[in-house]
């Protein structure tokens, strides 16, 4: 059928409308109006606050949150090994009695603090009293060979008796001193007074010097030998640390090196310095023993205390530095609370070398940088509770 101009004109009108309507739809489905622009520039803005705690000088304060200013610092590079506290073998003592004997008597308890010369234990002993009886018989031969000596003296001087008397009564008198004096010493060696007024047999087992009781091996009516361990006495003002040096460390670990002894689930720590490092290695752990001294004050440090050891070989000076308890794990990175004008920016930052107190700061960070050196896991908490909000 043919088609009259005026149905061209219509179909082409129809077609035209067609276009304009389907250019309308995309304009509007495709492109952004400006609210739409400022709605996305809003939450772009909200997702990169994402890292920050917004807090008031007066919340920082009841968080109990310590600021510091990042600077430089000197990384003490070390080793750190397992080791373990030991009582100082040069102030710790085995007591023995030092003559066999019955335990009439124990004045001193298991952990109690003791003074030099304190008597810890009373003794019965048939051997100390035949040795004292010998020292009063030692001392009456004594007294009579001086009396004789005075005698024969004052005769020989005075032309009554011979010479050869006189002689013979000196030489007595150097014996019986001689005997008195062997009979003194004895006592002394086991350190028992000559006589004692509650009885020949009695001896007291005395304190060597100030410390603490460790061990006590005794109970009363106890028969007990000479050199049985009765009591380990413990200057505990000092005490050792012991630690394994694996050979491949040897050379890590010199005398008189510094070295931090850090308790095992604690943050207690003190200073110290390597006395000691074996010559030989152990045929087992292939190892050598190590030993640092250190003052113990207050007896916290106890033997038998396992520790962290960690012995500084070098130190190195370092442009930028924080203390690592500033140092948190936020996502996969690690993450410095920087003091911004509303709170705290949590600031990823790369981390060099640490001795274990204190951290180089590679990258993410600059000298003079304020930031929050103690309890910056409060702001680790609150960024993820905004985290949490922000993802529902």
């Amino acid at each position: 059928m043919a088609v009259n101009n005026q149905q061209k004109v219509i179909v082409a009108a129809i077609a035209a409308a067609t276009i304009a309507a389907g250019a309308a739809i995309w304009v509007f489905s495709g492109a952004p109006s400006k609210q739409d622009a400022r709605v996305g520039e809003h939450a772009e803005k909200a997702h990169g606050d994402e890292d920050v705690v917004k807090l008031s000088d007066e919340q920082i304060k009841l968080s109990g949150i310590k600021l510091g200013q990042a600077q430089a610092g000197v990384v003490r590079v070390g080793a750190e090994f397992q080791g373990e506290v030991r009582f100082d073998a040069d102030r710790t003592a085995q007591v023995v009695p030092r003559v066999a004997g019955v335990i009439e008597l124990v004045k001193a308890d298991l952990g109690q603090q003791v003074k030099k010369g304190d008597v810890l234990a009373v003794i019965s002993s048939p051997e100390l009293s035949g040795q004292r009886a010998a020292l009063l018989a030692a001392r009456e031969r004594a007294s009579a060979a001086r009396a004789t000596h005075a005698r024969e003296k004052q005769l020989w001087e005075q032309k009554i008796s011979a010479q050869q008397d006189f002689l013979a009564a000196q030489q007595q008198l150097r014996e019986a001193e001689i005997e008195l004096r062997n009979a003194e010493h004895r006592l002394l060696a086991i350190g028992a007074g000559p006589t004692r007024a509650e009885g020949l047999s009695r001896y007291e087992i005395r304190a060597p010097f100030d410390g603490t009781i460790v061990e006590k091996s005794l109970a009363l009516g106890e028969t007990v030998a000479a050199d049985a361990k009765v009591f380990v006495i413990s200057n505990l003002s000092k005490v050792w640390v012991e630690f394994h040096v694996p050979a491949q460390d040897i050379e890590k670990v010199g005398v008189g090196a510094s070295a931090s002894v850090k308790a095992s689930g604690s943050d207690a720590a003190v200073e110290g310095k390597v006395r000691h490092v074996g010559s030989l290695l152990g045929a087992d752990t292939r190892s050598a023993t190590a030993r640092i001294a250190m003052a113990n004050p207050g007896g916290a440090w106890r033997p038998g205390l396992f520790v962290s050891v960690r012995v500084l070989s070098e130190q190195r000076e370092v442009p930028v530095a924080v203390l690592n308890t500033a140092l948190q794990n936020v996502g996969d990175k690690v993450c410095v609370f920087v003091r911004t004008g509303e709170g705290f920016k949590a600031q990823p930052v790369k981390i060099g070398r640490t001795d274990g107190a204190v951290s180089e700061v590679l990258g993410g960070l600059s000298a003079g940088a304020e930031y929050a050196v103690e309890n910056s896991f409060v702001l680790k908490a609150e960024l993820g509770k905004g985290s949490a909000e922000h993802s529902h």
